[in-house]
C-alpha cells in the first residue's frame, strides 16, 4: 500500500508564490493551493536536508514556471520505493523541486525554503512521522533567543 496521497488542488483557494534558490541564479513562480503544505520525517528528506524533516507544497507541474536559470537535477529512490528527481542549483546547491516519473511527474513538491511566500504557508499534514526525530514534539520546550 502506499502512503502517498494525491494531491487534491482547491481551485478556489490557490495562492501564486514566486522563489528562488540562496544565490538567486535559479528562479520561479507558481499557483499552489496552500492546503497542501506538509512536512516529511522520511530518512532520505533528514539526509538530504542535514536536518530533522522538509517541509513542501505539492503543486501542478502546469502551474509551475522557471523564471530564471536552469537547475540540475539527479535521480534517487525514496524510502517508498518510488523514484524522486531532486532539482538543485548547481551554484549554491539551494534544493529546488522534487517530482517522480510516469504519473507522478505531473505533480511537484516545491521546497518551502524557497519560496518568498514561506511565512503565509503553513505546514497541514505529516508523513512518514515513524522516522521523526524523538525531539521534534518538544522544540518549544527549548531555550530560544532571537538573535544568535
Amino acid at each position: 500500500m502506499r502512503d502517498f496521497q494525491p494531491a487534491r488542488f482547491d481551485e478556489a483557494a490557490m495562492m501564486n508564490i514566486d522563489g528562488r534558490c540562496h544565490c538567486g541564479r535559479v528562479t520561479y513562480e507558481a499557483s499552489i493551493d496552500p492546503a497542501l503544505v506538509r512536512i516529511c520525517h522520511c530518512l532520505d528528506c533528514q539526509s538530504l536536508t542535514g536536518s530533522a524533516y522538509r517541509v513542501t507544497v505539492r503543486a501542478a507541474k502546469k502551474d509551475l514556471t522557471i523564471t530564471a536559470g536552469s537547475p540540475k537535477s539527479y535521480t534517487r529512490y525514496g524510502d517508498n520505493g518510488r523514484k524522486r528527481l531532486q532539482y538543485f542549483c548547481d551554484n549554491c546547491g539551494s534544493p529546488l523541486f522534487t517530482t517522480g516519473e510516469g504519473a507522478d511527474s505531473a505533480i511537484w513538491g516545491i521546497r518551502w525554503g524557497s519560496i518568498r511566500q514561506r511565512e503565509a504557508l503553513s505546514p497541514a499534514s505529516q508523513i512518514w512521522r515513524r522516522s521523526a526525530a524523538n525531539w521534534v514534539d518538544r522544540i518549544d520546550q527549548l531555550p530560544a533567543h532571537d538573535k544568535d
